[in-house]
């Protein structure tokens, strides 16, 4: 869990100097850091989406996920915990964007690879390297999307150690399924996850990514079936 922990400081370390940079900004150049988020957003996500090899895999993991997410409301109900933890620790933020900013860098933080496998061997190993490496990386992040999105990022740390503390938990059951079929068909779910809050960034359209969410399960499950689903 030490490492978990020096992630989640590494993130809340990141976004008070987002905070900073964003307070000493006039106002006209917001947008700015807003374009500069965003297409720095969709690259990591493409690049990440690129991983998968099994594309009708990832198209029915992201429609039945989309669907099942959008039958349980998750956008909403994480928007709700975002706006929450806003009138309890930052009544007074102006954007209005801390549950967006809460919901987005949590899903950017969790859903790519280094997070499973360094939870995984922060575990059974002991060996903290690769999410000492995500730490620095995601307060790099969490630098520029705090000063694009405001306080809520800051509190995406939770998520972090909810999910990566979890998985270290979890690790000596869950790693035998941890295939590298299996990192690749959700590294490539999450990266779709991150290029749609790339799309939101830039304001093209508005995605509920929340509600997609359990896509990263049933790609799972799909990569478990595979081997008796040969079409997959």
């Amino acid at each position: 869990m030490f490492a978990t922990f020096v992630n989640a400081l590494a993130i809340i370390a990141g976004s008070l100097l987002g905070l900073l940079i964003k307070k000493g900004l006039p106002k006209r150049y917001e947008q700015v850091i807003y374009t500069a988020s965003g297409v720095t957003t969709l690259v990591i996500g493409m690049q990440m989406a690129f991983k998968t090899s099994h594309i009708l895999a990832f198209a029915l993991a992201l429609i039945l996920g989309g669907l099942l997410g959008t039958l349980l409301d998750i956008e909403g109900g994480v928007l709700k915990l975002g706006e929450a933890l806003r009138r309890r620790f930052a009544k007074n933020d102006e954007g209005g964007h801390f549950a967006y900013g809460f919901l987005s860098a949590s899903v950017l933080f969790c859903s790519g690879a280094m997070a499973i496998v360094g939870s995984f061997k922060a575990g059974t190993e002991g060996d903290y390297a690769i999410l000492f490496t995500k730490s620095v990386l995601d307060c790099f992040l969490s630098i520029l999307f705090a000063s694009a999105m405001g306080p809520g990022v800051a509190f995406s740390a939770l998520a972090v150690l909810l999910y990566q503390g979890s998985l270290t938990i979890l690790s000596v059951w869950a790693k035998p399924f941890v295939t590298p079929l299996m990192l690749a068909e959700l590294t490539g779910i999450g990266g779709a996850l991150v290029v749609m809050i790339g799309i939101n960034l830039l304001d093209l359209k508005k995605l509920k990514t929340g509600d997609f969410l359990p896509a990263l399960l049933v790609s799972a499950a799909l990569v478990i079936a595979m081997p008796l689903v040969s079409f997959l």
